[in-house]
């Protein structure tokens, strides 16, 4: 048996290795891919982005509550921080609990967080699927175990019914977690699957594979075995690396993506770009409520830890408060 020094040791070289591998991926991908398909969409407004918070550390996943506070999931020290609203410092809600996924909120308020979005758990979690969701009160930060046995948690989406999905960046499982606690780690299968959301009305789970062939999938609720692919994107944008997704009130797709520097929504059977210029990022989320991150703004989080309101994403048919 390793002592336990010896197994520290090798715990923080791996983690080294990890972090300078991804912040060598970063870096590559700053360089941008010369050509999009995507066409520009037809918005009401030409505002730039604007910075409204920053997370010390790579914000991979955000999520607004009915409060209108924000919360973010942190890629390397596995924290989940809250923002109170726009121009506020983050606080760190938890420790380190590996809170590296994504991140949605229940209605009762409580957070679910995916664990295991590592280079390790991501090639190995459709054979061994050890990951967690964890629950996070909003307000103490008190964590429990919501359900265990899925691959390593990169998107996580959750349906009107309470019913959780989730997704593995490296492999092809899509999970189900039932309200009643029942889990499937390979409930459906997309290669290299990572943003996710459903349907306004549950029946259909959206899935945006990110390599090799990026492209917006429709998987009925009723019929997992049979997964469509709905949108292909064209081959300027092969390397695109789509990331993120979220619905508008109108069920319509939006999608981040790192390399292409464009977010996305999908429209008539095609994708237009909402905003260019915004490289590296990793998720976008609409506001709540009246106060704070306010219902109908359009929010993206990104390697840096920025967080940007943008303004040519808003949401005008969203309901206000």
């Amino acid at each position: 048996m390793r002592s336990t020094r010896t197994s520290r040791t090798t715990a923080r070289g791996y983690r080294g290795a990890l972090c300078a591998a991804a912040l060598a991926t970063a870096a590559a991908l700053l360089t941008p891919v010369p050509a999009h398909a995507a066409p520009a969409c037809r918005t009401p407004t030409t505002a730039p982005p604007v910075q409204v918070a920053h997370v010390p550390d790579w914000a991979e996943s955000i999520v607004v509550d009915q409060r209108g506070r924000m919360f973010a999931t942190a890629y390397f020290t596995g924290r989940v921080y809250r923002i109170d609203a726009p121009g506020s410092a983050p606080v760190a809600l938890t420790p380190n609990i590996g809170a590296n996924g994504g991140i949605v909120v229940r209605p009762d308020g409580q957070l679910l967080v995916g664990t295991g979005n590592d280079l390790g758990h991501s090639l190995t979690g459709d054979l061994l699927p050890v990951s967690k969701l964890l629950q996070v009160d909003p307000d103490s930060g008190a964590v429990s175990t919501y359900a265990s046995g899925l691959g390593g948690i990169d998107g996580v989406a959750l349906a009107p019914d309470g019913t959780v999905y989730t997704t593995t960046v490296g492999g092809r499982n899509i999970g189900r977690v039932t309200p009643d606690g029942r889990v499937d780690p390979a409930w459906a299968h997309v290669l290299m699957p990572n943003g996710i959301a459903v349907s306004p009305d549950g029946a259909e789970v959206y899935v945006i594979q990110t390599t090799p062939a990026p492209g917006l999938y429709r998987i009925p609720a009723d019929d997992p075995a049979h997964p469509r692919r709905w949108i292909t994107t064209t081959l300027p944008d092969t390397l695109a690396l789509p990331d993120g997704l979220t619905l508008d009130s109108q069920g319509r797709p939006l999608i981040a993506t790192h390399a292409a520097g464009q977010i996305w929504r999908a429209e008539g059977g095609a994708l237009c770009s909402v905003q260019s210029g915004m490289y590296l990022s990793t998720q976008i989320t609409y506001g709540h409520g009246e106060r704070g991150f306010s219902a109908g703004r359009l929010y993206r989080s990104g390697v840096d830890g920025k967080i940007y309101e943008v303004p040519a994403g808003a949401d005008l048919a969203a309901p206000r408060p």
